[in-house]
């Protein structure tokens, strides 16, 4: 499968190691995660050097192409939530992922598009359960 991770970058980094599991977790399953570099350590020096302009067609060409659009959306991001916005509007399936004590926007928990699913979780491995059950039809 062609899964799009979306996660904060520039509005912050204390989940990079959540980040880093769950990439690690979809590509030894065997998908397909063109975003994967987005969870590396030193992603703000890496795309210091990519044009505003030329992220958002690299990044919504891979939205259009991907079968589902996973977010851990625990750190407020502005493009992240425009990254779900736009895959909801392409009628992508998108999971969006935040720590259970985290409050998320309420564009996002009061949304009631078909499409999306939204869970909390404790632990690394729950994330990894609720992807799973998001996954398998």
């Amino acid at each position: 499968m062609n899964i799009y991770f979306a996660c904060s970058i520039t509005g912050g980094r204390k989940d990079e190691i959540i980040y880093q599991s769950i990439i690690v977790y979809l590509v030894n399953s065997g998908h397909n995660v063109p975003t994967a570099f987005l969870a590396q350590t030193n992603i703000m020096m890496k795309e210091n050097n990519t044009t505003p302009s030329e992220i958002f067609t690299r990044d919504t060409s891979w939205i259009h192409n991907c079968d589902c659009l996973i977010a851990e959306i625990s750190t407020p991001s502005h493009g992240v939530g425009y990254e779900i916005g736009y895959a909801l509007n392409l009628e992508k399936p998108v999971l969006c992922l935040h720590h259970c004590d985290t409050r998320i926007s309420k564009m996002i928990s009061g949304n009631p598009h078909h499409l999306l699913t939204t869970n909390a979780y404790a632990t690394t491995k729950e994330a990894i359960t609720r992807i799973d059950q998001f996954l398998t039809p």
